[in-house]
C-alpha cells in the first residue's frame, strides 16, 4: 500500500512539474510574441520615420544615409534583457517622432518672415524691392542732374525699367525664400499686388522728388 501511495505521490509531483513547465513554456511563448509584436511595431514606425526624413532631406537637398538594415525579432529575443532594450528603443523612437514632427512643422514655414501671413509677406517684399528701386531712381536723378544720364534714359528707367526690375526681384525672392520647404504646391506670390506696388511706387517717388525740388527752390 505504501508503494502505491509513493507511486501516486510521484505521479502527482511529476504532473505538477509538467503543468508548471507547460505554464513556463506558455509564458515564454507569450513573452516572445509580445517582443516580436513590439519589434514589428518599432520597425513600422522606423520605416515611417525614414520616409518622413527622406522628404525632409529632399526638401533641403540632403541625400539620405544608407540604412543599417532592419532589426528582427529573433535578434531582440537573444538579448538577456530584451524587454528593457525594447522599452529603451521605443522611448528613442518616441523622441525621434517628436523631433521629426518639430522639423516638419518648421519645414512647413517659409524661411522669409515665417510668422507673417502670405499677403503681408508679399507686400513687405515688394515694398522693400520698390524702395531699392527708389534709391536707384535717386541715383539716376543725380546722374541726370550732373549730365551723366540723359532725360530720356531717366524717364525710361523711372517709367519702365526700375518698376519691372523691382517687381521681378520681389517675385523671385518670394519664390526662393517665401515658399515652405515642404510645400506641395507653389505658394502665392500675389502678382497683381506686387505689380501695382512696384509700378506705382517708383514713379510716385519720382514725382514726389520733383515736387520736393520745386518746393525747396
Amino acid at each position: 500500500m505504501s508503494t502505491f501511495e509513493e507511486y501516486a505521490a510521484a505521479v502527482r509531483e511529476l504532473s505538477a512539474r509538467v503543468r508548471g513547465g507547460e505554464r513556463e513554456i506558455a509564458a515564454e511563448i507569450e513573452r516572445r510574441h509580445r517582443l516580436h509584436a513590439g519589434v514589428e511595431q518599432l520597425g513600422q514606425r522606423l520605416a515611417g520615420q525614414e520616409q518622413r526624413l527622406d522628404r525632409l532631406g529632399q526638401a533641403i537637398a540632403v541625400s539620405p544615409p544608407v540604412p543599417a538594415g532592419p532589426v528582427t525579432a529573433d535578434a531582440a529575443c537573444t538579448d538577456v534583457d530584451a524587454a528593457a532594450v525594447l522599452d529603451a528603443a521605443r522611448a528613442l523612437v518616441d523622441e525621434a517622432d517628436r523631433r521629426t514632427g518639430c522639423a516638419e512643422a518648421l519645414a512647413q514655414r517659409p524661411a522669409l518672415l515665417p510668422t507673417w501671413s502670405p499677403a503681408a509677406r508679399a507686400v513687405a517684399v515688394y515694398v522693400a524691392c520698390a524702395a531699392v528701386g527708389v534709391l536707384l531712381m535717386l541715383v539716376l536723378v543725380v546722374a541726370s542732374g550732373v549730365g551723366r544720364a540723359s532725360g530720356f534714359t531717366l524717364g525710361a528707367w523711372v517709367c519702365a525699367g526700375l518698376p519691372v526690375l523691382t517687381f521681378v526681384a520681389g517675385w523671385l525672392i518670394l519664390g526662393r525664400w517665401g515658399r515652405p520647404a515642404l510645400a506641395a504646391v507653389d505658394s502665392r506670390r500675389f502678382v497683381p499686388l506686387g505689380f501695382v506696388v512696384c509700378v506705382a511706387l517708383v514713379p510716385i517717388a519720382y514725382c514726389a522728388s520733383l515736387l520736393l525740388v520745386r518746393v525747396l527752390r
